[in-house]
């Protein structure tokens, strides 16, 4: 007896279950549902609270394991999962079973570990262009409901729309905070829209006129949500891209050598800017936010040296009355959610340990990236490392990379980067496909 005669005959249901999670629609509608969930966590937990959104992440959740259970014959463990983020994850559990809440801890590690599954799922279901084109579609529509609220509470209304924390500053150039709930927020979503309207004009994904107009949007976004780190996240991705464009036009003989002499240039100017670190600030602007981060960064580190190497134990958010956040709160005399941070963030609660790993993580991702990036024709492979970019150099300023959206979209940067230029190349089965799910010839997929 053959196997198919020894299989029952599947039921209309169970037919009808299999094409619904085997479709690229369902494939690009669980993209486009999880970037705006995710985008709009402030403005859904401010409308109607942070249940309806832990219900909506576990929905997602739910039917992401459902598309790679269908899809379970194409999932390649190896591919699928980069050991960087799995001893991350792994060591931040670890973590909560010396925080002084091992409750709200482990709650911190499980909306982490979720929104990383989320992006495991994105990851494993689009490439590279899909994935911009789905984020660049969310972004437009984002971007948009910001300025039309922007508009509608300064000029229309003339009050602030106190729920969703926007101000109504428009008519006076700014800020604005749109629906993201802070203008440092609204700075870090206008620039990684920029990147992304920017990709999708160079690679047709959308018409010129859409282009032009999206770009026009998140830079009047970018440059009225007056954040102090829009123009430090600017002038970093303008110098990237001049250095990504340089290496691409490089001949192949020469470019190895520039990359290394590229990479010192960065090296001692990192060093060069933590040594002085102090006069920057104060150049920046000493009685501003930058100052107010000097401070809180100060007392963080009073408290890494009590537990260097383990920390705190890990909360993600900051918890209200929780060690060690109550007392640098008390000390500082201030009401942080966070490190302002994210290194000083995952060094005070996961460690030094915790720092190596998520630093490791992060550089191995950009350096594959960009490798991929000056070694490929397509512009679309200038994505995630210009991303990763964007995001790392936040991370100086705020923490939106250790939760929601900018902890999303880290995750699905470093998945697509894992997926080449490492060990898991020589095991592949499918040696025909490149990191950004093109062929190795550089075409533009067609399905949707």
């Amino acid at each position: 007896m053959t196997d198919a005669a020894a299989r029952p005959p599947r039921g209309p249901l169970r037919r009808w279950l299999s094409a619904l999670f085997d479709s690229a629609a369902l494939a690009r509608a669980f993209t486009l549902a999880t970037l705006g969930a995710v985008l709009a966590q402030f403005a859904i937990t401010r409308m109607a609270g942070p249940v309806t959104y832990a219900t909506i992440v576990v929905g997602l959740c739910v039917t992401g394991a459902a598309i790679l259970w269908r899809r379970r014959r194409e999932v390649e463990l190896l591919r699928l999962l980069p050991l960087t983020l799995v001893a991350l994850l792994v060591w931040l559990l670890v973590t909560v079973l010396w925080s002084s809440d091992r409750g709200e801890a482990f709650g911190g590690w499980l909306a982490l570990t979720a929104v990383a599954f989320l992006a495991i799922v994105i990851a494993h279901v689009r490439d590279t262009l899909q994935t911009a084109r789905a984020l660049g579609d969310v972004l437009r529509v984002l971007l948009g409901v910001s300025l039309g609220l922007e508009i509608l509470s300064g000029i229309l209304l003339d009050m602030p729309i106190a729920f969703l924390s926007i101000q109504g500053n428009i008519a006076e150039l700014g800020p604005l905070q749109g629906i993201f709930g802070t203008r440092n927020m609204l700075g870090l979503v206008s620039v990684i829209a920029l990147i992304t309207f920017a990709i999708e004009g160079r690679t047709s994904a959308v018409r010129r006129g859409v282009a032009v107009v999206s770009l026009l949007l998140a830079g009047f976004l970018a440059l009225f949500s007056a954040s102090p780190t829009v123009l430090v996240l600017v002038i970093a991705v303008a110098l990237v891209t001049g250095a990504l464009a340089l290496v691409r036009r490089a001949p192949a003989q020469n470019r190895r050598a520039l990359q290394i002499t590229l990479g010192s240039i960065v090296t001692v100017g990192l060093i060069v800017a933590y040594a002085f670190r102090h006069p920057i600030i104060r150049v920046l602007n000493a009685r501003s936010d930058f100052f107010t981060r000097a401070e809180l960064w100060d007392m963080i580190l009073v408290y890494v040296r009590l537990r260097p190497v383990q920390g705190w134990g890990w909360y993600g958010q900051w918890q209200d009355g929780t060690l060690p956040f109550n007392l640098i709160n008390a000390l500082t005399r201030d009401d942080h959610a966070s490190a302002l941070n994210a290194y000083f963030d995952v060094l005070l609660q996961a460690g030094w340990v915790g720092l190596l790993l998520f630093a490791t993580m992060c550089l191995l991702a950009l350096g594959r990236s960009w490798l991929v990036a000056t070694a490929r024709r397509s512009v679309v492979y200038a994505w995630t490392p210009l991303l990763l970019v964007t995001l790392l150099v936040d991370s100086v300023f705020e923490s939106f990379t250790l939760t929601g959206a900018g902890w999303l979209l880290l995750v699905i940067c470093v998945l697509r980067a894992g997926m080449s230029r490492s060990w898991r190349e020589g095991l592949s089965g499918r040696p025909g496909t490149d990191p950004a799910g093109l062929p190795r010839t550089g075409a533009i997929p067609t399905q949707p």
